[in-house]
């Protein structure tokens, strides 16, 4: 089996280099610079009509968006490693619907919250009524994922697995663009244990590597 990631430091691709470094996956890696429009050249679109990263090639075939990606790399190498159930597996209800709700719930909140806010985006449509309303929806999705975790300790219970990279990698974002998790703290204690582990220290050491300044903050 051939395998190209096409990725970008400190992207929506971390997470999967951070599952393919977890799991040991053989792979080729072809990094984008997004601020020089890598992404948005022809033959790279013929693979991902959206033109962002990340992107997995497997034998020829392409596949994008991260949730996808990571949902498929456990099924195809994380069960054999224990990191992920088995298709008749119970616990898979679980594992797929924290991670939608990761990407979808979470996630999508988090994107109002930046349109609505953020520097990076272009102050016209900034909405201080819709940024508030956002932080507020952010703080009760964590306290029920802090709840979660005080009674099960990971997110499927028992020892970690691709759903919590998943799940932490969305929640660890969230903070670096500046949601509190002050408050919460078996989310902060979760988080911690996920990002001391060598899969994401040697993807954010990569990212350092490459952007120092950026890396740091």
């Amino acid at each position: 089996m051939t395998i190209v990631f096409y990725s970008a430091p400190l992207s929506s691709a971390s997470p999967v280099a951070s599952a393919l470094a977890e799991l040991g996956v053989p792979h080729e890696v072809v990094s984008f610079d997004l601020a020089k429009k890598d992404h948005e050249r022809p033959e790279y679109r013929r693979l991902n009509p959206n033109a962002k990263v990340p992107t997995l090639v497997v034998d020829g075939t392409p596949m994008f968006e991260a949730l996808a990606i990571q949902i498929w790399l456990g099924d195809r190498f994380g069960v054999a490693r224990g990191l992920w159930p088995a298709f008749d597996d119970a616990t898979r209800m679980q594992a797929l619907a924290w991670c939608s709700w990761a990407y979808v719930s979470y996630g999508g909140i988090l994107g109002r919250l930046q349109y609505s806010s953020s520097e990076r985006v272009d102050s016209a449509l900034h909405n201080e009524a819709q940024a508030k309303l956002a932080s507020r929806q952010l703080q009760e999705l964590l306290a029920i994922l802090d709840a979660h975790l005080e009674q099960h300790g990971n997110i499927l219970g028992g020892d970690f697995s691709l759903a919590d990279l998943c799940v932490a990698s969305v929640i660890g974002y969230s903070t670096w663009v500046g949601v509190s998790i002050a408050d919460h703290t078996h989310v902060r204690r979760w988080l911690d244990r996920f990002q001391a582990r060598e899969s994401y220290q040697t993807v954010m050491h990569a990212a350092q590597a490459r952007f120092p300044a950026e890396g740091a903050a």
